[in-house]
């Protein structure tokens, strides 16, 4: 963490940091001001009379439970192979793993139905949790990578000596140190799954499976537009993420400094 000792700089910190703050701040008072216009609170009843919204916070968090299960594992495993392991040609490997980050969803949708639909995956949960953890795996292997390079080399080789294996080196040596960078990952992963509007509305055309994203669908129609009612589905549907971002803040910052700057 960054520390200044003289009470100038703590000053000068203080108010670069509000200034930073301010324009993110504008969209959140906008939408929750806009939420209560109109018939105020109502707006908040009729988002929570929708009889299937339990069912579409559900489907949110199974898909997102999924997505984060696949990121987790395939990141810790695949950073420790680029971070310790003699591999021939990994770099080569890291960076075109790398280069997936510059691919956009939208670019991806077509590939993606077509190989959906022969798959059988269409109208399923992972027909949008496996593409949604294929676009986050990229970014979160190169933070956790930088991670885990930063781990002593010597612990894992007391390991070898030890007797274990590779795999039973980074089990019981470089798992239990990576919980900062996996609380990182858990939040990241969280936003981008909970957060997808795109690919739930292509690929969930059951209204038993469709995600709580969806739900300003139902204020919306051809003679109906109502934007209060929208918006206060968006405010509804954002609690959780707050939630679970304040629930894991520690780590995240944690994680994400480390693995972002090493």
């Amino acid at each position: 963490m960054l520390e200044t000792r003289s009470r100038t700089a703590q000053i000068v910190l203080q108010v670069l940091t509000t200034l930073l703050v301010v324009p993110f701040l504008f969209p959140l008072i906008a939408m929750v001001q806009g939420s209560l216009a109109g018939t105020g609170w109502a707006n908040y009843r009729a988002v929570f009379s929708i009889t299937s919204l339990p069912i579409f916070f559900r489907n949110s968090v199974i898909i997102a439970a999924i997505v984060i299960a696949i990121v987790l594992v395939c990141s810790l495993m695949a950073a420790f192979g680029f971070a310790k392991l003699h591999i021939r040609g990994k770099e080569v490997y890291f960076w075109v793993l790398l280069a997936a980050l510059t691919l956009p969803e939208v670019v991806l949708l077509t590939p993606l139905f077509a190989t959906a639909t022969s798959l059988g995956f269409y109208n399923t949960y992972l027909a949008v949790a496996l593409p949604l953890a294929a676009l986050q795996i990229p970014f979160t292997v190169l933070l956790a990578r930088n991670f885990i390079a930063g781990i002593p080399d010597e612990l894992i080789e007391a390991a070898r000596i030890d007797g274990a294996d590779t795999f039973r080196a980074f089990r019981d040596v470089v798992l239990p140190l990576t919980r900062p960078i996996a609380g990182a990952i858990i939040v990241l992963t969280l936003i981008a799954a909970w957060n997808d509007y795109l690919l739930p509305l292509v690929f969930l055309q059951d209204p038993s499976l469709q995600t709580v994203t969806l739900v300003p669908q139902f204020f919306i129609g051809q003679f109906d537009n109502d934007q209060t009612k929208v918006l206060a589905a968006a405010v509804v549907s954002a609690v959780p993420e707050i939630v679970a971002y304040l629930c894991l803040q520690r780590l995240f910052e944690r994680g994400l400094s480390a693995g972002a700057l090493k």
